[in-house]
């Protein structure tokens, strides 16, 4: 019993030096895109109260779309895969453009719309923190 406590010992102590003589190309590197505790318009990020849900879209939004006015209730945020949005929001009157790279703390509860001005189709991947089973995407009627 002694003798597997031991082993197991040395196991544990062994394997941070191997994960530092791996070569070069095999090492994970972390490139921090964000970290923020307001939305793009200033508010401060609160998440759903009770039973979160999360839900992961992507969007393809083509060249001369403009997206419809809308809010969302509840955070989103999203990740620009590709290409470049310019979203304005209506209720601060404030019009910002993020491109390939850019991490989108959509604001909550405001009015905004987006549109892709560009050459390219914008690829978007979405992320939704809401209430189970709430929609997180109210259009302006």
């Amino acid at each position: 019993m002694k003798s597997s406590a031991f082993a197991l010992g040395l196991l544990l102590m062994a394997s941070p030096l191997q994960a530092d003589t791996q070569p070069a190309a095999s090492k994970v590197v972390v490139k921090p895109v964000l970290s923020t505790t307001v939305t793009s318009s200033g508010q401060p990020i609160v998440l759903p109260q009770k039973d979160a849900q999360v839900i992961v879209s992507t969007y393809e939004i083509p060249p001369g779309a403009v997206l419809p006015k809308h809010k969302h209730p509840f955070p989103r945020y999203g990740y620009v895969q590709a290409g470049t949005i310019e979203v304005t929001n209506l209720d601060i009157g404030k019009t910002e453009t993020f491109r390939t790279g850019d991490f989108i703390v959509e604001a909550v509860d405001q009015w905004h719309f987006g549109a892709n001005k560009g050459a390219d189709p914008v690829k978007l991947l979405v992320i939704d923190m809401v209430e189970k089973g709430a929609v997180n995407t109210v259009l302006q009627k």
